[in-house]
C-alpha cells in the first residue's frame, strides 16, 4: 500500500475515534469518586470503540512511519485537525467559527508545503512505497 493512502487510513481513524471518544464521554454519569468513574469508562461502548480504532491507527501508522520520514509523516497527519473539525460540524452539529475557519486554512497551507516535498527527487519511491 502506497504511503498516502496509509497516512489517509491513519487520519480517518483519528476521526472517527475522536467522534466515538466524544459520544462516549458526552454518555458518562459525572462519578463522585476515581474508581466509579474508571468502571464506567470501560463499560461506555462508544469509548470501548474509540479505543479499538485508536489500536488500528496505531498498527497502521507504524506502517506508515515505516516508509516515510517522520518530518514528512507527521505534519500530514495534521489533516485530522481539519477532519475532526469538519466531522464535529457534520456529525456533532459543533458550530465552527471564524477563527476556526482562519486556522484551518493556516493548518492547510502548512500541509501543501509539507506534502510538496513528497515529489521532491531524493525521495521518488514515497508516493507509491510498500
Amino acid at each position: 500500500m502506497s504511503m498516502l493512502f496509509l497516512l489517509a487510513l491513519s487520519v480517518v481513524c483519528d476521526v472517527t475515534g475522536q467522534l466515538a471518544f466524544k459520544k462516549g464521554a458526552d454518555t458518562l454519569p459525572r462519578p463522585a469518586n476515581l474508581g466509579v468513574f474508571l468502571v464506567a469508562l470501560f463499560r461506555a461502548p462508544w469509548l470501548l470503540l474509540g479505543i479499538a480504532i485508536y489500536c488500528a491507527e496505531f498498527a497502521i501508522w507504524i506502517r506508515v512511519l515505516m516508509i516515510a520520514p517522520l518530518g514528512i509523516a507527521f505534519p500530514l497527519a495534521s489533516l485530522n485537525i481539519i477532519g475532526i473539525m469538519l466531522a464535529s460540524h457534520l456529525v456533532l452539529g459543533e458550530p465552527i467559527n471564524r477563527r476556526q475557519y482562519a486556522g484551518a486554512v493556516l493548518v492547510m497551507a502548512g500541509i501543501a508545503l509539507v506534502a510538496g516535498s513528497l515529489w521532491d527527487p531524493t525521495w521518488p519511491s514515497l508516493i507509491a512505497a510498500s
